[in-house]
């Protein structure tokens, strides 16, 4: 990853974290795409930073604050990888003051709607929780510019994938970020419904 086209805060990050250390080649190949702005498929084993590669790739999307509607979403498959991501992108994003918020499944709704409307940058969200709050206005979509979906291959494919499709009929000129480690018939699917000439990243790395 060539840290000298990153935002200076998020380079500081990556080195008082140690990602510079031990680079993946995954998180170097996944932000290049990113930041060009294209769409892309990103396929890498469990535990090779292909999520870390979103929370950056995010971060550097961006930048700072602006205005108090969010500008991305990471759909992810669980409470727990929404925490967990949660805790990477304050880590990665210290001393930039971008917003973000988990929304999932089990929390109180109009509490999460009323934490989203008080501004924030970044929504992490699992897909059930994302269509309700889709379905009572819940999230202010004008200012989308990317959506990330991370483990796509884990997402129930009859009651979650569904949501990505109505997510995207709601929105113009999005960037669409996909991560998984399977390939599964409903991603093909998906890739000519909704991606528009994605690149394709294939990552072969040891599980950690």
């Amino acid at each position: 990853m060539k840290l000298k086209k990153l935002i200076p805060e998020l380079v500081n990050n990556i080195i008082d974290l140690g990602y510079d250390k031990e680079p993946r080649e995954v998180e170097g190949l996944a932000m290049s795409v990113i930041k060009s702005g294209a769409d892309a498929l990103i396929r890498s084993g469990e535990g090779t930073g292909k999520s870390t590669a979103l929370v950056m790739g995010a971060i550097q999307r961006l930048k700072n604050p602006v205005e108090e509607a969010p500008r991305a979403i990471i759909v992810v498959s669980s409470r727990e990888k929404a925490f967990e991501m949660e805790e990477l992108f304050k880590k990665l994003s210290f001393r930039t003051n971008l917003r973000v918020f988990p929304a999932f499944d089990q929390g109180i709704l109009q509490y999460q709607k009323d934490m989203i409307y008080e501004g924030l940058d970044l929504l992490i969200v699992t897909p059930k929780r994302l269509m309700e709050l889709i379905s009572c206005t819940g999230i202010p979509m004008t200012k989308i510019q990317t959506i990330f979906v991370d483990d796509f291959d884990k997402m129930d494919k009859a009651t979650e994938v569904p949501v990505l499709y109505h997510l995207e009929n709601m929105l113009e000129k999005v960037q669409h970020i996909v991560t998984y480690t399977n390939w599964h018939e409903s991603l093909e699917i998906f890739e000519e419904r909704v991606m528009k000439g994605p690149r394709i990243i294939e990552v072969e790395e040891p599980i950690d």
